[in-house]
């Protein structure tokens, strides 16, 4: 894998993989937890064809990134801006999906001057009072739940991951293969069937525990904290595109939000299920959305 990385003002890495037309309209992307700036294994053809770059990064704690003691979720917003300006992007656009969606919204709120458009695609949503959302998948619930009172039980269980990723990606892409996936959409579980997609996960998840599991203990925790910011507070233009049957992040969750957002726009995925970056038609819109005259960013 591409070993590209910036030293932050701090002395800490920030990794990072680019994508598409390097030379074309910049779009920061931000992963799940846990997850890596792996999310291609070659390029992304689309992208590249509608004249869009691509800068996949990889948060604290995870692949090539330093982890950063007692980070908030605003924090990612000051790491991002250093990285645009070493990339010489005035302005940008971001893309948060799953738990990576808090992040991409703490960019549009901290640094507007920078952000020009928000994306959140199948993202995390505020807790209340520290608790998962009843209607949140069981398995999801269970490690939030475990993550939170019981963090000796989720070390072990990510150690566990983490060995088998390394030792037998065999055994680990079998079971993604030999898995129902019970505790997912039909949408999601159907996905799951693709090579090319169980292959790119194991690559992602490897990167994802590269420096061990604190980096996913962690922040599995702050997503379950208060963010620090109000996502109606957010001023820039912000759409979330959301799977009606998601189970790890709940759509009622979304659309309570989107009763209060300004500038924003809630595209619900009829039938839709959590991977739905995965389909190129949706992808091919986001991209869409994201993408403004080039002028416009200079």
């Amino acid at each position: 894998m591409q070993e590209k990385a910036m030293v932050l003002s701090d002395g800490r890495k920030l990794g990072y993989w680019e994508y598409g037309d390097q030379t074309g309209i910049p779009i920061m992307l931000f992963h799940g937890t846990p997850g890596s700036r792996i999310w291609f294994l070659e390029d992304d053809e689309l992208a590249r064809a509608k004249g869009v770059h691509l800068i996949s990064t990889d948060r604290p704690g995870y692949g090539l990134s330093t982890f950063q003691k007692n980070r908030t979720i605003l924090d990612w917003a000051v790491d991002v801006e250093e990285l645009a300006t070493h990339l010489n992007f005035t302005r940008f656009s971001v893309l948060g999906v799953s738990g990576g969606g808090p992040f991409a919204a703490a960019c549009a709120f901290a640094i507007p001057e920078r952000v020009i458009r928000t994306a959140l695609v199948s993202t995390a949503t505020p807790f209340y009072n520290g608790k998962a959302p009843k209607e949140m998948g069981k398995e999801n619930r269970v490690a939030f739940f475990l993550t939170k009172y019981f963090p000796w039980v989720m070390k072990r269980a990510n150690l566990a991951q983490k060995k088998m990723l390394e030792r037998e990606p065999e055994k680990y892409m079998d079971s993604m293969r030999s898995s129902n996936h019970r505790h997912l959409s039909e949408w999601d579980r159907e996905l799951l069937k693709t090579e090319a997609l169980i292959e790119i996960s194991y690559y992602h998840a490897k990167e994802a525990y590269r420096q061990g599991v604190e980096g996913v203990l962690y922040e599995t925790q702050l997503l379950a904290k208060d963010w620090g910011f109000e996502l109606n507070e957010i001023r820039n233009p912000l759409k979330i595109w959301h799977g009606e049957k998601d189970t790890l992040s709940p759509v009622n969750e979304v659309q309570k939000l989107a009763n209060h957002l300004v500038e924003s726009e809630v595209t619900v995925v009829s039938q839709g299920g959590h991977f739905l970056t995965e389909k190129e038609d949706l992808w091919e819109d986001m991209l869409h959305y994201l993408s403004v005259k080039q002028e416009v960013f200079m």
